[in-house]
């Protein structure tokens, strides 16, 4: 037996010292592992709470976007549908003046008779034109009275005539598309006065 070689004993003991140095060498490992966890967590979090944001901002655009898209259509409808507003209302003082010659030609004459056939006819192309780009009258008479679409001449107190109820237009109103383009003239009804009587 040589003199170098090692007795079990001495075996054993540099055995455990192995081992207590790969358990500390495990420990530590296994302490670097979790802190790396915990970072890897905190990173999560943070990339996870950044992608919210991002889908946040990302909905809150496409919805700016459906509104300026909706807010665009709109718009573009009602150039469309409003884009007659001032030829239309230079164009209705032209019919009215139409109506009033047409109501003060009176008389049996055969000239009279032809003017009138011509401007019933000049009226009832207006008309049409009027049913085709949506330009709707406003003859409120009877009607309550409106200050959207009305404009009060005149108030007077009328027999038998609910107050605040048209019993005469002065000059009709336009609507285009909905839209008041010039508001009726009207007389309204107003309530009757009451007589304070005194007995005596």
């Amino acid at each position: 037996m040589s003199i170098d070689q090692e007795t079990p004993e001495s075996q054993v003991d540099a055995e455990l010292e192995d081992t207590s140095i790969n358990d500390e060498h495990l420990h530590t490992e296994v302490a670097e592992h979790e802190f790396t966890l915990e970072e890897l967590k905190v990173e999560l979090s943070k990339a996870q709470e950044k992608a919210q944001e991002n889908w946040d901002k990302a909905l809150r655009t496409q919805a700016e976007m459906e509104n300026l898209k909706r807010r665009t259509q709109k718009d573009l409808e009602d150039a469309h549908k409003f884009a007659l507003t001032n030829f239309a209302k230079e164009i209705l003082p032209v019919f009215d003046s139409l109506v009033l010659g047409l109501q003060a030609a009176t008389g049996d004459s055969e000239e009279v008779k032809k003017f009138r056939e011509g401007s019933e006819l000049t009226i009832k192309q207006f008309e049409a034109l009027f049913t085709k780009f949506k330009i709707e009258a406003i003859d409120p008479i009877g009607e309550a009275f409106n200050p959207e679409q009305h404009q009060a001449m005149l108030m007077q107190e009328i027999e038998n005539a609910e107050p605040n109820t048209v019993v005469n237009v002065f000059q009709k109103g336009y609507l285009l598309n909905g839209r008041l383009l010039r508001p009726a003239m009207v007389v309204v009804a107003k309530p009757a006065e009451k007589s304070s009587e005194i007995d005596e």
